[in-house]
């Protein structure tokens, strides 16, 4: 009996100049150590963020995720023509209304807010759905009498009905079904997420760099009356060689897309199809101003595998020391291909469905399949023999 796909496996190399790409709560650059050698790191959560956006832009498929639900329906309403006053009070009761807890905000004084009510969980849902949450809200408007002040021994009750609010907080679109949702306190909200994704490392040993910099006040260098500067500070960069790794899960894919039956194969194929390359695209953001640090990777590898997710970090563990010219792709490259050679044997080959990868300019790779011209090639390659067979 022929094996079943059941995950997509996608593997990245990928150079980034002088960048930080995504900083600690000091801002400076985070790290891993790794092989006793430190080595420059991007979050997954940063990564599968940028991801998620450029996935949005591409598709139009947006999502929402806030603590602030009540003051966009709030919005939402104003742009109906209702008052200020009774569409901040709408959304408060809509804020208040579902299953999940609440609280009234603080402003700067530390006293309440008026109407200003705050979800205690993030709340992840369509776009989309803020106006079905107005259109709750416009359903009970003669309702509407009474404002959320906080305080003690005032707490206040919505008067909308909590199933309907909490229907709608189970809605999802292609982005949360594949990346998944978790909110606990509603009912069947919960998503498993069909995509895992890995924090980005380093395939070598990397130093951090403070950048000095300075700013001219124009005012005082035209008057010409002091000298200094008009601010001056440090900044933390590197330069690096990353290894990306994702993996999509077929049979999640199929339950969240499915009907209990039947997959729909073209939702399927456009939403798997469009996370790989967005993947493959998509860059955190942070310090991108002062850095523009907007690469391609130079090699990208997809397999299709039957029994488990495979990740190449390993192949890293010892990091890659620079070649005789320099740079460290080159070397990352090939141990991308020595690794992949070593552990499909010793898993066995037949487990890779299909193996094929696209590079800038590497065309003597033995052991990552077939090379394509271009990354939409390989990634839709990948999924006919994806889904080929529905994962059950």
């Amino acid at each position: 009996m022929a094996a079943t796909p059941r995950f997509i496996d996608i593997h990245i190399v990928q150079p980034v100049p002088y960048a930080n790409l995504n900083r600690d709560d000091t801002n400076s650059v985070k790290t891993v150590l790794y092989g006793d050698a430190l080595r420059t790191r991007v979050s997954s959560q940063a990564w599968k963020r940028a991801t998620r956006t450029h996935f949005q832009e591409v598709l139009g498929d947006r999502t929402l995720r806030t603590r602030r639900i009540g003051e966009r329906v709030s919005e939402t309403l104003r742009g109906r023509g209702w008052d200020q006053e009774l569409a901040e009070r709408a959304g408060a009761h809509v804020a208040a209304g579902s299953s999940v807890k609440w609280e009234v905000a603080k402003g700067p004084d530390k006293q309440p807010v008026k109407n200003k009510v705050l979800t205690n969980a993030l709340i992840y849902l369509p776009e989309n759905a803020i106006e079905a949450l107005a259109d709750i809200a416009e359903a009970h408007k003669d309702a509407l009498t009474t404002d959320f002040t906080g305080g003690k021994g005032k707490k206040t009750e919505s008067v909308l009905p909590k199933n309907q609010i909490d229907k709608i907080f189970r809605e999802r679109n292609g982005i949360i079904n594949l990346f998944g949702r978790m909110l606990a306190e509603v009912d069947d909200a919960d998503v498993d997420g069909a995509v895992q994704v890995a924090h980005a490392f380093t395939t070598h040993v990397t130093e951090v760099e403070l950048d000095y910099f300075s700013a001219v006040d124009d005012f005082t260098e035209a008057k010409n009356d002091e000298t200094g500067s008009g601010h001056m500070g440090t900044a933390e960069f590197s330069a690096s060689t990353f290894y990306r790794f994702a993996t999509v899960d077929l049979k999640e894919v199929a339950k969240n897309l499915g009907d209990g039956c039947t997959l729909d194969l073209e939702a399927a194929r456009e939403l798997t199809g469009q996370f790989l390359l967005s993947f493959i695209e998509s860059l955190p953001q942070a310090k991108k101003n002062s850095t523009a640090p907007h690469t391609l990777p130079h090699l990208v590898h997809v397999a299709v595998r039957s029994d488990r997710p495979l990740s190449f970090a390993a192949a890293f563990e010892e990091p890659v020391r620079a070649a005789a010219n320099g740079g460290f792709v080159g070397r990352s490259v090939a141990d991308v291909d020595a690794y992949a050679n070593a552990a499909n044997t010793l898993l066995g080959p037949e487990r890779v469905l299909h193996a094929a990868h696209a590079s800038l300019d590497f065309d003597k790779l033995q052991h990552l399949g077939k090379r394509h011209a271009s990354f939409k090639a390989l990634v839709y390659s990948a999924l006919d023999v994806a889904l080929a067979e529905v994962p059950q």
